[in-house]
C-alpha cells in the first residue's frame, strides 16, 4: 500500500500528469452526464461520429497552425448541428447521417495531414490520444469549456430529462424538443473535442457510452443512473491514468480497458443479484 501512495505522489509530480488528470476528470464527468442521454435515445454513436469530424478539425488546426481548440470546436460543434438538421429534415437518418459526416470528414482530415505536415506520429497522437499533447492553454480553454458544460446540464436537467424520455409528450406539454436536442448534440460537441487530445478520435466515443451502460447494470431510475455513471467514468479515468503510469501503456486505451472491466464486474453483480 506504501508502495502505491508513493507511486502516486511521484506520479503528481509531473506537470503534465496533473494537467490532464483536471481535464480529464472533467471531460469523463461531463461525457458520463450526456452519456446517459444519448444512451437512453439510442443516439449514442454521435460521438464516434463527431470525433471523426473533430480529427479533420485537428488536422486542420495543424495545416493552419493554429490553435487546436480554438479551431476544433466550433466546427464539430457545427457538424452536431448539421447532424441533427440531417436527420430530421431529410431522407438521411440516424446512423447514415452519422455515417455520411463522419467518414467524410476523416478522409478530408487525412488528406489534408498528408499534403502539410505528412503522416507521422502526430497522426497517431490524433487518433489515440496523449497527455503529452495538452498545454497550458489546452488546460484554461478545457477547463472552461467542461464547466460551462456542466453548469448547462444542470440548467436543463429538466428538460435533457423530458426530451431524453418521451420526446412525443414533452412537446405536448409545450417543451421545444428540438432546442434541447440541439443542446445535447452541442454539449456532446465540446466534450468530444476537449476529450479527443488525449484519448484520441477512436477512442472518445467510449466514455460517453460505457459509463451509462455499466449504471444500467444495476440501477433502473434516471437520477441513480446519472449519479452512478458520473462516479463510475471518473473512478475509471483516473484508474486508467495510475495504470498508463505504472505500466507504461497508452493512457486512452487505459481508460478504455478500465470502463471494459468494470463493466464486467457491474454485470457480474447484476446475474448474481437476479439469480439469487
Amino acid at each position: 500500500m506504501t508502495e502505491i501512495l508513493q507511486m502516486i505522489k511521484e506520479m503528481l509530480g509531473y506537470q503534465f500528469i496533473v494537467r490532464s488528470l483536471i481535464v480529464g476528470v472533467l471531460v469523463a464527468l461531463c461525457a458520463a452526464l450526456l452519456g446517459v442521454s444519448l444512451v437512453l435515445k439510442r443516439y449514442s454513436m454521435i460521438g464516434d461520429g463527431l470525433s471523426h469530424v473533430g480529427f479533420g478539425a485537428l488536422a486542420l488546426s495543424a495545416a493552419l497552425n493554429a490553435e487546436p481548440l480554438t479551431v476544433s470546436i466550433p466546427i464539430v460543434m457545427a457538424a452536431a448541428f448539421l447532424l441533427l438538421r440531417l436527420s430530421e429534415n431529410s431522407k438521411i437518418k440516424g446512423d447514415a447521417a452519422i455515417a455520411l459526416i463522419s467518414t467524410g470528414a476523416l478522409a478530408v482530415g487525412v488528406v489534408i495531414i498528408s499534403q502539410t505536415t505528412g503522416m507521422n506520429t502526430d497522426v497517431n497522437n490524433y487518433m489515440f490520444g496523449s497527455i503529452l499533447a495538452m498545454t497550458g492553454t489546452d488546460v484554461k480553454i478545457s477547463v472552461f469549456f467542461t464547466i460551462a458544460v456542466l453548469v448547462l446540464f444542470v440548467v436543463f436537467y429538466n428538460k435533457i430529462f423530458a426530451v431524453t424520455f418521451d420526446e412525443n409528450y414533452a412537446r405536448a406539454t409545450g417543451v421545444h424538443a428540438g432546442l434541447y436536442n440541439t443542446i445535447i448534440a452541442l454539449l456532446t460537441s465540446v466534450v468530444i473535442v476537449v476529450g479527443m487530445r488525449m484519448t484520441g478520435a477512436l477512442l472518445i466515443s467510449s466514455l460517453i457510452i460505457f459509463p451509462a451502460l455499466t449504471s444500467m447494470r444495476l440501477c433502473r431510475k434516471w437520477l441513480t443512473v446519472t449519479i452512478c455513471s458520473a462516479v463510475v467514468s471518473v473512478v475509471c479515468f483516473a484508474s486508467g491514468v495510475v495504470c498508463s503510469y505504472i505500466f507504461a501503456a497508452p493512457t486512452g486505451a487505459s481508460v478504455v480497458i478500465a470502463n471494459i472491466i468494470m463493466f464486467g464486474l457491474f454485470s457480474l453483480v447484476a446475474r448474481v443479484r437476479k439469480a439469487g
